[in-house]
């Protein structure tokens, strides 16, 4: 790990910053091409003039001057985040009319370059050749391409780039012709490339390549390095390769540059074939030329070792071969290629033993030189690697033991390694670094696919398809094979077959030598333990948004602590993924795995008591949770549940809020899921404990969706007095949408319902919810009359609670009347009785009220306080809809009395609760806001 502090900075290749491992953005294209052209000229000061000359040329902008100043500036906070302002800093000093950049060696690779270049002359002029190409070699690997990149925005700018890449290719010639006169010629064969790419017409460059080539054992190669050059001078030039050039073909072709004696031609190559229809991974490609990039830093003792894992199909072999194919020029001693079968288990896998034959083999040892023993391998193999440039890729790892005695001796080898499990043993010991592959984005996604298929298709079908596959790019290649295969199969029919979700797999057939989805998931399945194996079935019925331990220890009957590290063990296996949330979820076409064994392996006893287990759970957890919110009406107890059920139990208001929070997609899943089975739980039991939250936390929608799904369930069932619980409750959904018509269809059939059971109680709210519609619709006196009735039921029931209701109703109904004074005492009473019993929950609608009140009553200044009163009660239990309410009339009212300030700020608070409400509330209280937003803009 580099010091977070330290600061690096390269200008041989493209311009790059970083502080620690962190690299930094350096701003918009000119900032950064200023900021080069300062690199480039490292401790020379750059005038005015000149800068300008670099960055525009001849057509510079009148704010030129200014627009270097500001990213002088900006650079400077960029280089030293804790520099005052206007301090020039250690890096960036103004001189005369412009400016100079200095670094030392450990901040700069030009500076670095050119010192250890400095000393490989000094030290190649004094005959210390080893110690020449020790520097030479550090120097040149500094270098990652052409200077700049591609900030050459001006002739001036290319000159001053060219100026380097000038001394990188003299140093690299000079580096090879010491090389080779040592007998090591490996060991600048990288670097030569690199200097090849960049000079693509630099003769001596070339002409260096095919000597070293040749010197290295790779005749063929020299030969087509001479080959692609002079083809490239006479197409792009017009001439004939120069006289050292065609020197060093005729030294290639008498052999006059062949290895010394006593080396080794074997340079393996055993890399498997590149995907050719490879597309996208820009994020893996990215992190795996990083730490290419890492393998610069020279206090490596050890080979970069990066391991890759993700579930089985995502792609990782294929990213990674791919990756190494980019690579592989850059290791000049061979590229090393194990399947290690890791699939196939621990009794299945390549033993190390086998492995290291192998590579030993492969690294040119006779079968008679190959020692027996574990010990004896390591110690052959290590010796053959050490000091050497090895690509080594190891495909399909078991566990960390199997890998780690396949590791390279050499601080210049590069080890890529898939897995299906991370290997953080590898990691602790040896250094590793672990990523795991992700799914591709839709647009990489959608590339994959239309790749692959050769016959027309239809764009309408595209997305969905990719999203019905969980866009994994096995299933991708293997359905656009099929769909190529048999041109007449329609992209509907596949889509048809994949949204079927109990045979989803059967759209990607079964076929010899294909591994289609299925296969890749079993061998990840067949390694399980028994007890992970049975979870990872029973999790096909949990909700697809996502299920918590908790509630997984329920749904399989046994206790946390092993569900946890059955959990545990399913996430490192990736066939599950554990979210931020604490949730685990499993990819949809792993699920349809999950369901086919859940379907043919568990008896159905067994399936329909983990169905009841789970949905239990999340009634009984919900039930506890709405209780210790204090509704209104106490929730209905539920039967007692199944053993092996461990619902949660909240103890305080906001462990109750937090756990619904957490739980809400899953328990709208649970509701529809009970619904669908017709057993396990009263479906409608859950809607209703989920109302209260649903309501003071704005998802309205929510709110409506599952009690639909309920009084489905209700009236399928024939629960009369369950439908009538939920006509209720929907007519509450239905009337916060806007829909004041229906609502009073669904509470006059409650109603009905409640008044044949004798149910006073339910009666009373019932009414209550009928005055909240009438009081929308402007119908005061009929909610004023409905207000009374629920007063009188609340007293016949003895029920204060809803009597202070009620009340607040009747008071509400009279101030909009115009009856303030006889409003008042009514309001009075309300909210007395909610003192005394101490709920908050209705404190802020009564106090509401009272303003409202007030306001008739000419007590503006009351009314204020009144209002602010409530916000803070809203506030502290989370009562969304008068937290908006609140802060709304308060709003207005300072309006009124010519405080705009204040109004604005009110009017703030009520826009950021109501844009906290699912799909940004419902369209009565947005039009409040609007029409309030209109009123503030005319005050201002």
């Amino acid at each position: 790990m580099t010091d977070p502090d330290v600061l690096r900075l390269q200008i041989m290749g493209p311009l790059r910053v970083w502080r620690g491992d962190a690299e930094l953005d350096t701003g918009p294209r000119q900032q950064r091409c200023l900021l080069a052209v300062l690199l480039a000229n490292e401790g020379r000061p750059v005038g005015m003039g000149d800068l300008i000359d670099l960055l525009w040329g001849s057509s510079p902008p009148v704010s030129a001057v200014n627009v270097i100043h500001k990213y002088i500036g900006a650079l400077r906070r960029l280089l030293e985040p804790e520099l005052a302002t206007r301090v020039p800093g250690s890096f960036l000093a103004r001189h005369d009319n412009g400016y100079r950049f200095s670094a030392g060696p450990d901040v700069l690779d030009l500076v670095a370059f050119r010192r250890l270049t400095a000393r490989a002359r000094e030290a190649e002029d004094t005959s210390r050749l080893s110690a020449a190409l020790d520097d030479y070699t550090r120097a040149l690997h500094l270098c990652q391409g052409a200077a700049g990149g591609n900030l050459a925005d001006s002739a001036a700018a290319s000159a001053t780039f060219a100026g380097i890449d000038g001394e990188f290719h003299d140093a690299v010639v000079a580096a090879a012709s010491v090389a080779q006169r040592v007998g090591d010629p490996n060991r600048v064969l990288a670097p030569l490339r690199t200097a090849a790419r960049t000079g693509r017409l630099h003769e001596p460059v070339h002409a260096a390549l095919v000597e070293t080539l040749a010197a290295a054992g790779h005749q063929a190669e020299a030969l087509d390095a001479y080959r692609s050059v002079r083809e490239r001078l006479a197409d792009e030039l017009g001439i004939d390769p120069g006289r050292e050039l065609q020197q060093a073909q005729q030294r290639v072709l008498t052999q006059s540059g062949a290895a010394p004696a006593g080396s080794t031609l074997v340079r393996p190559a055993q890399l498997p074939p590149d995907q050719p229809l490879f597309v996208g991974r820009r994020h893996e490609m990215a992190m795996l030329h990083d730490h290419m990039t890492a393998m610069r830093d020279s206090r490596r003792t050890s080979p970069m070792v990066v391991a890759v894992d993700g579930m089985g199909g995502v792609g990782k072999s294929t990213v990674v071969a791919h990756f190494a194919h980019r690579v592989a020029a850059d290791f000049t001693d061979g590229q090393l290629h194990l399947d290690l079968r890791g699939h196939e288990g621990e009794s299945g896998s390549v033993p190390a033993l086998d492995a290291l034959r192998s590579l030993l083999y492969a690294l040119g040892l006779r079968g008679a030189d190959v020692p027996d023993s574990l010990d004896a391998l390591v110690g052959a193999y290590r010796t053959l690697t050490a000091g050497k440039r090895f690509l080594v890729m190891l495909d399909d790892a078991h566990d960390a033991g199997q890998v780690r005695p396949l590791l390279p001796n050499s601080a210049d080898s590069l080890v890529l390694i898939t897995s299906r499990r991370p290997l953080v043993g590898l990691a602790v010991s040896d250094g590793a670094r672990l990523h795991r592959a992700h799914l591709p984005d839709l647009p990489d996604a959608r590339r994959i696919l239309t790749t692959r298929l050769t016959c027309p298709h239809d764009p309408a079908f595209l997305d969905e398809i990719i999203e019905l596959c969980g866009r994994l790019p096995l299933a991708l290649a293997v359905l656009a094979a099929r769909l190529s295969v048999r041109p007449k199969l329609s992209m509907a029919t596949v889509v048809a077959e994949l949204r079927d979700g109990a045979r989803r797999l059967a759209a990607f057939g079964e076929g010899r030598g294909v591994t289609d989805p299925r296969t890749a998931f079993s061998w990840s399945y067949r390694q399980l333990s028994p007890d992970a194996a049975r979870l990872f079935r029973l999790l096909s019925q949990a909700p697809v948004a996502g299920i918590t331990a908790e509630a997984a220890a329920s749904l399989s009957g046994a206790d946390l602590t092993r569900t946890r590290s059955e959990l545990e063990e399913l996430a490192e296996a990736a066939l599950v993924t554990e979210q931020d949330s604490g949730c685990f979820t499993a990819h949809v076409l792993v699920r349809a795995y999950a369901e086919e064994l859940f379907r043919t392996i568990d008896t159905p006893a067994d399936q329909r008591a983990g169905v009841a287990r789970l949905l239990q759970y999340y009634l009984h957890s919900s039930y506890n949770a709405q209780v210790v919110l204090a509704p209104n009406r106490t929730p209905i107890p539920p039967a007692r549940a199944l053993p092996g059920v461990a619902p949660e139990e909240p103890l305080t208001y906001q462990q109750a809020i937090a756990w619904f929070a957490r739980h809400r997609p899953v328990l709208k899943e649970a509701v529809g899921l009970a619904a669908d089975l017709g057993h396990g739980i009263v479906p409608w039991q859950m809607a209703i404990t989920m109302q209260q939250y649903f309501e003071w936390y704005g998802y309205f929608q929510d709110w409506d969706d599952v009690m639909r799904s309920a009084l489905h369930a209700a009236r399928t069932g024939g629960d009369i007095v369950g439908e009538a619980h939920v006509l209720r409750s929907l007519a509450g959904a239905r009337w916060f949408l806007g829909a004041n018509e229906e609502s009073l269809e669904l509470l006059a059939a409650a109603l009905d319902v409640f008044v044949d059971h004798c149910m006073l109680r339910e009666q009373a709210l019932t009414h209550i919810n009928v005055h909240a519609v009438h009081t929308s619709l402007g119908a005061h006196e009929k909610a004023l009359a409905s207000a009374e009735t629920a007063v009188a039921l609340c007293r016949a029931a003895g029920n204060e609670t809803s009597l202070m209701r009620s009340l607040d109703c009747k008071g509400r109904s009279l101030a909009r009347l115009g009856r303030h004074d006889d409003a008042a005492p009514v309001l009075a009473q309300a909210l007395a009785i909610n003192q005394r019993i101490g709920r908050r929950h209705e404190e802020a609608m009564i106090r509401v009220s009272i303003a409202d009140n007030l306001v008739g009553l000419k007590r503006t200044n009351d009314a204020v306080a009144e209002l602010r009163r409530a916000a803070d009660a809203a506030r502290s239990v989370g009562q969304g809809p008068y937290h908006f309410q609140a802060f709304r009339s308060l709003s207005a009212l300072l309006l009124t009395l010519g405080d705009d300030a204040g109004a604005r700020q009110a009017f703030d608070r009520a826009s950021e609760v109501l844009g906290s409400f699912q799909g940004g509330g419902p369209r009565h209280m947005r039009e409040q806001l609007e029409q309030l937003a209109h009123e503030l803009a005319g005050a201002g």
